[in-house]
């Protein structure tokens, strides 16, 4: 005589249960265990100069070359001007460019200060509305 045999269509998570439960006892038991690393880090003093201030020229719509808090500079005594401030104190220079100005005069100036061993040189510009369409 067959029985008829049905299938068991759930799961049995008693087991899995009782491993959960044994796992979660042991990770009880040993993190207290556990030494948490410690790591040496480095410290900063305080930096003994406040850095300078850095040098601008303007460079205006006509080709002009202005140093700023000084008078016209003419574009010959640029390099020497240039030289004699820094040596009293090295300063990065800052190139500022009038949105007419040529970018050829903008390039001569940045010649001449490298030409002088001016290492550190910029350019300044004015932060505007950045996109495909600006509106005036």
């Amino acid at each position: 005589m067959a029985r008829n045999r049905r299938l068991m269509n759930q799961i049995n998570v008693v087991p899995y249960i009782d491993v959960m439960l044994v796992l979660l006892v042991i990770f009880m038991v040993t993190a207290p265990m556990i030494q948490t690393g410690s790591v040496d880090l480095p410290s900063v003093g305080k930096a003994s100069e406040v850095p300078a201030e850095p040098l601008q020229i303007e460079v205006g719509a006509d080709g002009a070359l202005k140093l700023r808090d000084k008078a016209d500079v003419q574009s010959l005594d640029l390099a020497t001007i240039i030289a004699q401030v820094q040596a009293a104190q090295p300063r990065p220079v800052l190139i500022a460019g009038d949105g007419k100005a040529s970018y050829d005069d903008v390039l001569k100036v940045m010649s001449q200060l490298q030409s002088a061993s001016i290492d550190k040189i910029g350019l300044l510009v004015q932060r505007g509305d950045t996109g495909p369409a600006r509106k005036k």
